[in-house]
């Protein structure tokens, strides 16, 4: 028999209580209109999920123009997003789930053609490793990094504004908060750049911003969240240690971890005589002080078990809600003969999945979107990065 203790709910050191330990991943839609705002399409797609997930984690949105990291991007840079956002956390908030806004700069991972001409910055001048032909950024001065640090303030603001119960920093998947803490990417030699402690100073800005935008609006409990990419590939690049050292200096000041990888068995990319998962390593980090959120290739109520006991206190479900919008009431029904484990391209309409997204999910995640018209074996995630870890993959 399969148990459900996930079903129970939870709740977090600062009050928020959620009515089950499943979170909706967040997964790029690709499809809100070219400056930003939601559509009919996007709002859809969520209501669809909505209602079995204790909280639901929306696809990033950018908190500054020079933020942007592709098409088809929500955002949350200006005041006149507030009014589709605010029918975004109403469409999530059904039957209880809670709604999380997750938040980020693209940094170097954009080009001059998604900013209309002007040139991607970075902690400094050097481009990306992958794709091949990424464009070499333009360094932040002070100022500018000072203004995207406000920029996270009030886009903050505007979630609380909006009616979500929190925002996720997306410091994970090579974006601008994890830029400035890799050496590959921040070889500054002012007091955003050089040791490790200094590379961190920028994501401890931004967090110290937003806890200070909570403090200041928020009446209600808020949550902060972080999301890290356990390691980089590249060389220099970040390590587990580096990142363990991170979540050290941050659980403090956030609300909840949230790991970017994609399987939940993964162990070190980068140390092959290191054997225990990554979950597990991070829970020593974490346990008793926040929840950490497990994550990667979770796709049955016997995954979600087995995350929970190699630490996780919280399980994300991606691709899994995708096919199965609605997997925690099949679960919790015990009608877990009906849940979708594979996804027919024909039945992309149905289950509300946007048309840009639909391409998207064929282009990039077909190996792994277990679609019934593939035919070669499913890929796993567990011994390489995915594509959303910031890994350009060719499939």
């Amino acid at each position: 028999m399969t148990t459900k203790t996930f079903l129970s709910p939870f709740r977090f050191n600062n009050g928020l209580v959620i009515k089950n330990h499943i979170v909706m991943s967040p997964m790029t839609t690709m499809s809100s209109f070219y400056n930003g705002m939601i559509t009919t399409d996007e709002l859809n797609y969520y209501a669809a999920r909505a209602g079995g997930p204790g909280m639901m984690l929306t696809g990033v949105a950018n908190v500054s123009d020079n933020g942007k990291g592709f098409e088809g991007e929500l955002s949350v840079a200006h005041d006149e997003m507030l009014v589709g956002l605010t029918k975004l956390a109403k469409a999530i908030h059904k039957d209880g789930t809670k709604a999380i806004l997750q938040i980020f700069h693209a940094g170097r991972k954009s080009n001059s053609a998604i900013l209309r001409g002007e040139k991607p910055v970075s902690a400094s001048a050097l481009a990306a490793s992958y794709p091949a032909n990424s464009e070499t950024p333009r360094a932040l001065n002070n100022q500018e990094i000072l203004q995207i640090i406000s920029d996270f303030g009030e886009a903050t603001r505007r979630a609380i504004q909006a009616g979500f119960d929190g925002i996720e920093l997306h410091g994970a998947n090579t974006y601008l908060l994890q830029q400035f803490f890799s050496e590959n990417s921040n070889q500054r030699t002012d007091t955003w750049g050089g040791s490790r402690e200094k590379r961190l100073k920028f994501p401890l800005a931004v967090i110290k911003t937003v806890n200070e935008v909570v403090n200041k609006y928020a009446n209600r409990p808020f949550l902060v969240g972080y999301r890290i990419s356990p390691e980089e590939i590249e060389t220099p690049g970040i390590r587990l240690e580096d990142s363990l050292f991170f979540v050290d200096k941050i659980k403090s000041k956030i609300d909840y971890l949230h790991l970017s990888m994609g399987d939940y068995k993964r162990t070190s990319l980068n140390n092959p005589n290191n054997k225990k998962t990554l979950i597990s390593q991070f829970a020593r980090h974490t346990q008793g002080i926040i929840p950490l959120i497990g994550i990667g290739s979770i796709e049955t109520p016997e995954d979600v078990n087995a995350a929970m006991a190699d630490g996780a206190d919280l399980v994300a479900i991606g691709r899994e809600f995708i096919r199965e919008p609605q997997w925690v009431q099949k679960v919790a029904g015990n009608d877990l003969n009906s849940i979708r484990t594979q996804i027919s391209p024909s039945d992309m309409d149905e289950l509300a999945i946007p048309p840009v997204m639909q391409t998207y999910l064929k282009e990039s995640f077909y190996s792994v979107m277990h679609f019934t018209d593939d035919p070669k074996i499913h890929q796993s995630y567990q011994n390489t990065l995915a594509p959303m870890e910031g890994f350009e993959k060719k499939i």
